[in-house]
């Protein structure tokens, strides 16, 4: 796509919205609820309304330096914000707004690319997607900015698929009169390889995993295929239930029909909640998955503690809310819907164990993913094996569980 080009349907896209509702308040609360979360805002003192995730996001391909750019911005800025405490809600698109300045990095990303070819020219365009999907975060539904951010991360992704030297072939898989959106990621297409199917949490696009596909699956051969999960980027027409794995399943099913694949190595990553939905898997297809590895999974314990997600920040709890699909919410009746979800209470995990190996890790002190849950995991498991990575740096910690992950992904797909 032309810088031309780019700019011109931002300008279509985003002309009706100079008064979008704001992110933040989105969601709606009972006037208890409500009450709760008004204490809780000042109570906290949190600068910010999104948790920031700088590391992840200078993992995936952004500069340290850029990043503090775009925050900086929205700090300083003097136009009006729906809660002054937070600095990332600045209302109306201009500057400021989080999406507005995400979008803005990722228009100068793509004008890096037009001066580029090849690799170089496929990095910024995966770094510009990457800013786009930031620029909708935490992707709630009926968030028109963030909408309009998603389909320039996907046109952008599109543009870097026809740069890099790598397949990437977008699948859609029919699934109750509608359709599941995956995109294939492959180093050859002369033979079928063995293939990850990657999944991220409840507030992250298919399109933020370039990064393990280039720098971790790729140099083993492996191929990728991610997916979202249900009630976000493609599959936003599915809410989200406690059958978690559901969309997930429909395409291991269809493997068998894909040329480039093979089906008879077919393993598993799962980040954040995805981990959930991966987990899930492993037990109810036991016989076409290899091997699975969650990173920092909710399994049981906060999703069975209606006190700990009553502390949630109003972040999370507005994406729970968005993603089972509920108008008004009630927290505490949230946090007891909640409890379906956690696979103990399931009786997934409390059976009969998976002949999946499953290596579920966490970073130390996570309050989403205790290690508890990992022995959990481990325990159903047959060969599995749960692992706490110390988060001295978490930098550190966040390379070291991916080693350890494609390490064990290639011990059972390639061996």
């Amino acid at each position: 796509m032309s810088e031309e080009v780019s700019k011109n349907l931002s300008e279509t896209l985003f002309a009706k919205d100079k008064k979008a509702k704001e992110t933040s308040e989105l969601i709606a609360y009972m006037p208890s609820s409500q009450a709760l979360l008004d204490e809780k805002r000042v109570e906290d003192g949190y600068k910010w309304y999104r948790n920031l995730r700088r590391l992840q996001w200078t993992w995936q391909g952004l500069q340290p330096i850029e990043i503090e750019g775009v925050l900086a911005a929205m700090a300083s800025s003097k136009h009006s914000r729906t809660h002054d405490e937070w600095l990332d809600t600045v209302m109306g698109y201009h500057s400021g707004n989080w999406n507005f300045e995400w979008t803005k990095l990722g228009m100068l990303h793509q004008k890096r690319a037009q001066q580029l070819k090849g690799e170089e020219a496929a990095d910024e365009l995966f770094n510009a997607s990457l800013c786009y999907s930031i620029a909708g975060y935490p992707h709630l539904k009926n968030d028109t900015l963030a909408a309009q951010a998603q389909v320039l991360a996907g046109n952008a992704y599109e543009e870097a698929a026809k740069q890099t030297k790598y397949t990437v072939k977008r699948l859609e898989i029919p699934h109750q009169n509608k359709k599941i959106v995956a995109h294939l990621h492959l180093t050859r297409t002369d033979e079928p390889q063995p293939v990850v199917m990657v999944s991220a949490g409840l507030d992250s696009l298919q399109t933020d995993m370039w990064r393990l596909f280039r720098d971790h699956l790729a140099k083993k051969g492996i191929a990728m295929l991610t997916i979202d999960l249900p009630s976000i980027g493609h599959n936003t027409h599915w809410n989200l239930t406690h059958d978690s794995s559901c969309l997930h399943q429909a395409v291991l099913n269809q493997l068998v029909d894909i040329p480039w694949v093979d089906h008879h190595r077919v393993g598993l990553i799962g980040f954040r909640f995805g981990g959930n939905a991966m987990v899930r898997l492993s037990f109810m297809e036991q016989e076409k998955i290899k091997a699975c590895v969650t990173l920092g999974a909710p399994i049981h314990d906060i999703l069975s503690s209606p006190d700990k997600i009553k502390q949630m920040p109003k972040m999370y709890l507005d994406v729970l809310a968005s993603r089972i699909g509920k108008n008004i919410v009630d927290i505490n009746s949230l946090a007891i819907q909640l409890m379906a979800w956690s696979l103990k209470v399931q009786g997934i995990l409390g059976g009969r164990k998976t002949k999946v190996p499953i290596l579920a890790m966490n970073l130390e002190r996570d309050p989403v993913s205790p290690f508890s849950d990992n022995r959990l995991v481990a325990l159903y498991s047959q060969y599995g094996k749960a692992k706490q990575i110390s988060a001295k740096t978490i930098t550190q910690g966040y390379e070291q569980s991916l080693d350890l992950a494609i390490k064990w992904l290639e011990d059972e797909l390639i061996r």
